[in-house]
């Protein structure tokens, strides 16, 4: 009997910890969103006029996302919105701008959740797909599954009559040279370490509507020269992913650990048992994650926005009904124009 309760009261002390009376859901109407670029940023020297382009446009995806919801419309058709905008700026590591496979070749993840609901829809390993996230949608939306990968994935695309483009569509020259430079690296030794810049790369959107509800979505390119049809946590519901009548998460960093640890859904455990977003978000990215593994954005039930990392950066975007509306690479917000907002 006591090997039954200690571990029973143990839980229970870990249920309590931070917590207080049940927060209460945001006042009718009030609606809350939040944004990242990827936790991989630019050096801190970066010439200005690139770290401006940077903030433009989370600053021009971020307000996609504040009008959505400012006008009466679903978290869910608000994340899927951003995300898709991302998708389409090269700046970032998802749909255009992807990074290249090992073979040279793009193969694109991504994922959406509607916390009112948890029904949800992923793709994998899609080549021809122009936005990832759209189809994830579909997925959700068109058939009784949740996750569809590679040429499955490929011919369901074919029979919703998606936007198709040819793979080569997704190259930009930067990411071609620096896949160019990472494959000699590899090929020199088979152990070579990994580079951040390999490593981090996703983009993605929280919200909360002014009906209550949540939704998340995410969407990448994946991982540099990565192989063997390799998969990261971005299209893996309560990995990289996951929205819930608490809390809707989005995570980006090393997708090996953020598998491992289930992080979305350990984060939407926490928020659950009544931690604060914020909270939540560092018991995980902080004390379960080891440094410069990534970060995550979370928005609570409440309107709460967390936006936590351990990496040296990561870039990201908050607007709310309150008048709130910032774009952050590192510490500090970045300055963006009127126009932008």
């Amino acid at each position: 009997m006591r090997e039954l309760l200690i571990p029973l009261l143990l839980l229970s002390l870990f249920a309590l910890q931070g917590c207080s009376a049940t927060p209460t859901a945001a006042p009718k109407g009030d609606w809350a969103i939040a944004i990242h670029g990827g936790a991989g940023v630019l050096d801190k020297v970066a010439p200005p006029e690139e770290r401006a382009e940077y903030a433009r446009s989370l600053a021009a995806a971020l307000e996609i996302g504040r009008n959505e919801l400012a006008r009466g419309g679903t978290a869910l058709d608000a994340v899927q919105k951003v995300v898709n905008t991302l998708e389409e700026n090269p700046l970032f590591n998802a749909g255009k701008g992807a990074v290249f496979t090992y073979d040279g070749t793009h193969e694109l993840d991504a994922s959406i959740m509607d916390g009112a609901t948890l029904k949800c829809g992923a793709v994998a390993g899609v080549k021809t797909v122009r936005s990832p996230v759209g189809l994830a949608r579909l997925v959700m939306d068109r058939s009784p599954h949740v996750l569809l990968t590679g040429d499955g994935a490929e011919q369901f695309a074919t029979k919703m009559g998606v936007d198709r483009v040819d793979n080569t569509f997704f190259d930009t020259p930067q990411r071609r040279e620096y896949w160019k430079e990472r494959r000699a690296e590899l090929d020199k030794q088979s152990q070579t370490p990994a580079d951040p810049r390999s490593t981090y790369g996703t983009v993605g959107a929280v919200a909360l509507d002014s009906h209550g509800n949540l939704a998340a979505a995410t969407s990448t390119g994946g991982l540099t020269c990565k192989r063997w049809g390799r998969v990261g946590d971005t299209p893996i519901i309560g990995a990289g992913n996951y929205a819930d009548a608490h809390a809707a998460i989005s995570c980006t960093g090393t997708g090996e650990e953020f598998i491992r640890h289930g992080v979305a859904r350990q984060i939407a455990l926490l928020v659950e048992m009544n931690r604060s977003a914020a909270g939540a978000a560092d018991t995980v990215v902080n004390h379960r994650l080891k440094p410069d593994d990534g970060g995550v954005i979370v928005i609570s039930r409440t309107g709460e926005i967390a936006m936590i990392y351990n990496s040296e950066g990561m870039f990201r975007g908050a607007a709310d009904s309150r008048g709130r509306f910032d774009v952050s690479i590192w510490d500090k917000p970045e300055t963006i124009t009127e126009a932008a907002k």
